[in-house]
């Protein structure tokens, strides 16, 4: 699937179209290099689930958790500063991709090799027409 935002109601409406895959998986691997809107998609996905706590990137947390009225649990981590997969160890990952929470991971390339099989891939990147293309590899 690839859909292309271009506005704010461009976001909402690809947000709403995406928590139909949240019913099937949990865990979902976001990729993009940095500024692509990682954070920014995950913000309105957040919305889209309900949650009304302020999103942002727990880059020096690592995860941040938000309850949804819909989906319960949801952790959103960023994984910049993983530098090799026994750091993310270190921090029980394994613990939280292997539950039955949702997961939105961002840099998941850091920790590839760790993800479940069925874990659905989301690469953002900046297009030539000041928007974002978001892929998902199902």
């Amino acid at each position: 699937m690839k859909f292309v935002a271009r506005t704010e109601e461009d976001l909402i409406n690809i947000s709403k179209e995406f928590i139909d895959l949240m019913q099937e998986y949990n865990c979902f691997a976001f990729k993009g290099e940095m500024g692509a809107g990682k954070t920014t998609f995950i913000s309105y996905l957040a919305k889209a689930m309900g949650i009304v706590d302020q999103v942002s990137s727990p880059t020096y947390g690592y995860v941040n958790e938000y309850e949804s009225p819909y989906f319960g649990t949801i952790y959103h981590f960023d994984l910049y500063r993983i530098e090799d997969e026994n750091e993310a160890y270190d921090i029980g990952i394994e613990e939280y991709i292997y539950d039955d929470n949702i997961i939105l991971i961002e840099w998941a390339e850091n920790i590839e090799n760790l993800l479940p099989e069925d874990c659905v891939w989301v690469n953002i990147t900046k297009n030539d027409q000041d928007g974002r293309e978001i892929e998902v590899d199902i």
